[in-house]
């Protein structure tokens, strides 16, 4: 990591660690607590004694019990790990403050082991290199891989600190669809811890002790055998909707790892049948994203069409279900 010359931005934060993260090493509580910023970065900070815990130095490895005070004065840093890529961004906004993107299914959104590049931060460094001063390249919130959407990136250390705490405040709107196996009667809400899989450490579960979740839901379309649904976040868990929906055994079409296996309606169009088994990805679509600006206080409001691929899906249920073309 190298300094950017001159006055390069400072980042402040403050908290008190809670009774979610007793036990957890520090590095690990602060990068939950943190979600803007990278574990590793975390642990950069903390080792080079600016991170305070309760007034004191401390170690990446050292535990915390829950009430601590911690403080944070830091330097952003430029990575140089992270370099700019002419990857295709699809732009909906663009300001002096904020980018508002729809990300391809495929696409990850940050670099991690096994995608040290390729992702949707390669792409914003090439298309605004002034991000590389910011966490994550000004990356608030993020979306699965294989999840398409919208997503809203900030582009000053200001507006970045406003739209964390809209998101810590529940004040983001953000809206999905999602095509899920079997037939909802009606909508509801899911409520359910989410933490690391006991013993499945890549995935995420509904468990004892895990952060609070919620997620609401409603009927969209019923479809043989599946429904649309159109779901809302009031948390932003790792995996949320995909570990609510197969907790409550309404799980994606066509999620690798939380789903069940495909379940094509009985005597279904071959056609529909095998869209369904050969579907690449879960069937997750951020459709609808609101917030308030961060320099102006404005309400918006952004909607995309359905992602190509799902929407075909879509339509052959429909046709199957004698239905016509719906634009939901």
């Amino acid at each position: 990591m190298s300094l950017i010359a001159g006055d390069a931005p400072r980042v402040y934060r403050s908290l008190r660690v809670d009774a979610q993260s007793a036990g957890l090493r520090l590095d690990q509580a602060l990068a939950q607590s943190w979600p803007e910023f990278s574990r590793g970065r975390v642990q950069q900070w903390i080792t080079g004694g600016q991170v305070r815990v309760d007034g004191l130095p401390r170690r990446c490895r050292d535990r915390v019990w829950g009430g601590e005070a911690v403080e944070l004065d830091a330097v952003l840093a430029v990575s140089d790990r992270d370099a700019p890529q002419a990857i295709p961004l699809v732009l909906v906004y663009e300001d002096d403050e904020i980018l508002v993107i729809d990300k391809p299914a495929g696409l990850v959104v940050h670099p991690a082991a096994g995608n040290p590049d390729g992702t949707l931060l390669n792409a914003l460094l090439h298309h605004a290199p002034m991000l590389a001063t910011l966490p994550r390249a000004g990356i608030v919130h993020r979306l699965d891989k294989d999840t398409s959407g919208l997503l809203v990136v900030a582009k000053t250390l200001e507006t970045h600190h406003g739209l964390v705490d809209q998101l810590k405040q529940r004040t983001v709107h953000r809206e999905y669809r999602a095509l899920v196996v079997g037939d909802l009667v009606a909508g509801g809400m899911v409520e359910a811890p989410i933490g690391r899989h006991p013993t499945q450490r890549t995935r995420m579960a509904v468990v004892a002790g895990g952060r609070t979740a919620l997620t609401r839901y409603r009927v969209l379309e019923h479809f043989p055998g599946h429904c649309l649904l159109g779901v809302e976040l009031e948390t932003g868990r790792t995996h949320q909707i995909r570990v609510h929906l197969a907790h409550v055994h309404h799980p994606l079409v066509g999620d690798p790892v939380y789903g069940a296996r495909p379940r094509p309606p009985k005597g279904c169009a071959p056609a529909l049948t095998a869209a369904i088994q050969e579907f690449p990805r879960q069937a997750l679509h951020a459709i609808r994203l609101g917030l308030t600006h961060p320099r102006t206080g404005q309400a918006m409001v952004w909607e995309v069409p359905m992602a190509a691929d799902l929407a075909a899906l879509l339509e052959l249920f429909r046709r199957e279900a004698g239905l016509g073309s719906d634009s939901t």
